[in-house]
């Protein structure tokens, strides 16, 4: 294992930066191979801890990489150096991947009209990129859908897209990945990517760099959404406190 990558109830995590993410799925694109990324947090991994069948969807991904700060701090903890790359910033990079390469990028799922709007503010920001939206109906957390779903696959898998994004919140979208990636040959780099669409939409704002690069992201939201308390709560304490007793319960007793 790398010096960036470590282990997390189990599943292998891994603390990259874009370069070297870019570097494993240009090589995954010459050989005709689709990388799946899981951009983790400690709401993914304590989901996982709780539901095995979620801990087995996630262990099919290529790369699991650290996009909450806890689990960069966990990492560190466990003797790693992980990068921290966080789904918007990943998100941002293949955008630019795709503009350069003119590659076809399908935006998936979120709140109604919320994949439209974060489309149009996307083609602003790169005037080539090449961009299609669908709602895609309504998604279980097993990854099966209703039938407006699977009338989007169809016409998904019609379109042809280089680059998927999925958004349906964990665990629905990683569900839905593991089931249905397989029928788009077309894709290249398939990725969950939660409430990426929102900040797009412009219906939230990201906390300013500075407060990013500190890791304070939870504190920047729980005084802009307090309704977030609990979520927030569950990623700063309970989180490092589930993975110290983790590591405590699995160490051999002299």
């Amino acid at each position: 294992m790398s010096s960036s990558s470590f282990e997390c109830f189990g599943l292998v995590i891994h603390g990259l930066d874009w370069d070297r993410v870019k570097e494993r799925f240009a090589q995954s694109v010459a050989r005709s191979e689709r990388t799946w990324i899981v951009t983790a947090n400690p709401e993914i991994l304590l989901e996982a801890k709780r539901n095995p069948n979620y801990w087995q969807v996630l262990r099919q991904a290529d790369l699991r990489l650290v996009d909450g700060f806890g689990l960069k701090l966990v990492g560190w903890l466990l003797g790693s150096s992980p990068a921290r790359l966080t789904g918007v910033d990943l998100c941002d990079h293949l955008l630019d991947e795709a503009e350069s390469r003119n590659w076809l990028v399908a935006f998936l799922g979120g709140e109604q009209g919320e994949g439209d709007k974060a489309a149009w503010n996307q083609r602003e920001r790169h005037p080539k990129l090449r961009v299609i939206t669908e709602t895609g109906g309504k998604v279980n957390p097993d990854g099966t859908g209703d039938a407006a779903n699977d009338e989007a696959i169809h016409r998904l898998t019609l379109q042809a897209p280089d680059i998927l994004f999925v958004a349906y919140g964990h665990p629905k979208q990683e569900a839905w990945i593991a089931r249905n990636a397989d029928a788009f040959p077309s894709v290249k780099i398939v990725v969950g990517v939660g409430g990426t669409f929102n900040y797009w939409s412009g219906q939230a704002s990201r906390a300013p760099k500075a407060v990013r690069s500190l890791g304070l992201e939870w504190l920047w939201r729980l005084i802009h959404e307090p309704s977030r308390w609990k979520r927030i709560w569950n990623a700063v304490i309970v989180f490092p406190l589930t993975v110290l007793k983790d590591r405590l319960s699995s160490t051999p007793k002299s």
